[in-house]
């Protein structure tokens, strides 16, 4: 589908996509960093989502956060290791909005810290602070932030069922990965919540007048775990056990929003029933089918993600 007509400065790792919208038009323990996301990525087109007026006020509009924000994988990429999609939901919900500018500062294997502190690779610069994007005449953020902290690499909740995966062969019928962190995860997601709670402070210390809204991650597995019978090389008690992983990580995040002031927004539900082991998957499993890195949200559980947060902007 045709989308909004755009100017886009050059983009480089550690430097914001600024896009600036002028037209009109219609937006429909093992692993390494970016590195694994990086690897599962193949090039293909998708459509944008449906264009709307801009509600009055929002003028600059800044994304923030992590892999699920930035669309690791999704076409087309930029910003190097940040891994940065222009059918990311932000870019998706600029071209509803259509702001008097949009600046997207997300990048893969942000963790909360990326807010406030540069994020390398290597010793290398991947990508600057990310509230140096947010300025005090910003009127619209939003931010997916957290799950990376459920790790110890830069990618978070893949590094754990990459973990869980190598675990299932000690015990097939049991939940040794569950038995292996016991509450770790769990002290992990208050300790991120907290960081998480403290920068978006800082971001509306920044920014006074913004509507700051923090989206929630979409449904990477599903309820039942038998679903994911041949598809997820996990035990089922494992997989009822990340299952619940999840769902504690978007209580800890909207219950940090809640404590900074800003707005939550859940994808869970509205990705309910795409999740990585469906017929119809909206995020994809560990080894991706469409172009997006692995248990991450593919074009069609971005373009979700992105009329979710439109929804609760009442668009």
């Amino acid at each position: 589908m045709p989308r909004a007509a755009t100017t886009r400065t050059a983009s480089t790792a550690g430097t914001a996509d600024a896009v600036r919208i002028t037209g009109t038009g219609r937006c429909a323990s093992v692993l390494t960093g970016a590195a694994l996301l990086a690897s599962a990525l193949t090039m293909a087109t998708t459509p944008a989502a449906a264009h709307a007026a801009a509600p009055a006020g929002t003028r600059k509009y800044v994304a923030l956060g992590d892999s699920y924000a930035a669309g690791a994988g999704v076409p087309r990429q930029s910003a190097g290791l940040c891994l940065r999609s222009d059918r990311n939901y932000g870019h998706l919900v600029a071209a509803a909005l259509a702001p008097s500018s949009y600046v997207d500062k997300t990048c893969a294997g942000a963790k909360v810290s990326a807010l406030t502190t540069p994020q390398t690779d290597a010793g290398i610069v991947v990508n600057g602070p990310q509230l140096d994007a947010v300025t005090p005449d910003t009127s619209l953020v939003t931010l997916t932030l957290g799950g990376n902290d459920l790790g110890t690499s830069d990618v978070g909740f893949v590094d754990v069922v990459v973990a869980c995966t190598a675990l299932a062969v000690t015990d097939p019928f049991g939940a040794p990965c569950r038995n292996f962190y016991g509450d770790t995860l769990g002290r992990r997601l208050d300790a991120g919540a907290a960081r998480l709670t403290e920068g978006l402070r800082k971001l509306s210390a920044k920014a006074p007048k913004a509507k700051v809204v923090v989206v929630g991650y979409p449904s990477v597995l599903p309820d039942d775990p038998k679903k994911c019978f041949g598809k997820m090389p996990v035990t089922t008690g494992d997989l009822r056990f990340l299952r619940s992983v999840i769902g504690e990580l978007n209580d800890k995040v909207a219950r940090a929003a809640t404590a900074a002031g800003a707005a939550y927004v859940d994808t869970l539900g509205p990705t309910k029933d795409h999740d990585s082991c469906s017929a119809s998957p909206w995020i994809e499993g560990l080894v991706p089918t469409s172009p997006a890195a692995p248990l991450h949200p593919n074009a069609t559980g971005e373009h979700a993600m992105a009329q979710a947060v439109l929804r609760a902007l009442g668009h």
